[in-house]
């Protein structure tokens, strides 16, 4: 019977940081443009972009997204392990993200 346990070993904070720092799309930073439905962001390779919501957050399809028309709750993004996020469990995915913006340099949803 093992009467140690090596929590450190099995720490899941060390599975996000082994598996997130070498991942390019990983996001560093995000800056809220709420007035425009957009963010500014930045990844771990250097990569950055635009992220455009606006048809999204106003389509009548937009789903859980749509309360984030209200520019007060848009604002309120922020990152989480490398993605970015919203009040009420609202993300956006990082890989997608950072093909879009490599490729075009704006990402439109």
């Amino acid at each position: 019977m093992q009467t140690e346990s090596n929590s450190k070993k099995n720490s899941p904070v060390g599975l996000v940081e082994e598996y997130s720092s070498g991942a390019p799309w990983r996001v560093t930073s995000v800056e809220a443009m709420p007035e425009e439905y957009r963010l500014r962001v930045k990844f771990s390779d250097g990569t950055a972009g635009i992220v455009d919501m606006t048809r999204l957050v106003h389509s009548p399809e937009a789903g859980v997204f749509a309360a984030l028309v209200d520019p007060a709750v848009f604002g309120q993004v922020e990152l989480e392990y490398g993605t970015v996020t919203w009040p009420g469990e609202l993300d956006l995915a990082p890989d997608a993200m950072y093909d879009a913006i490599r490729e075009h340099g704006v990402w439109s949803l």
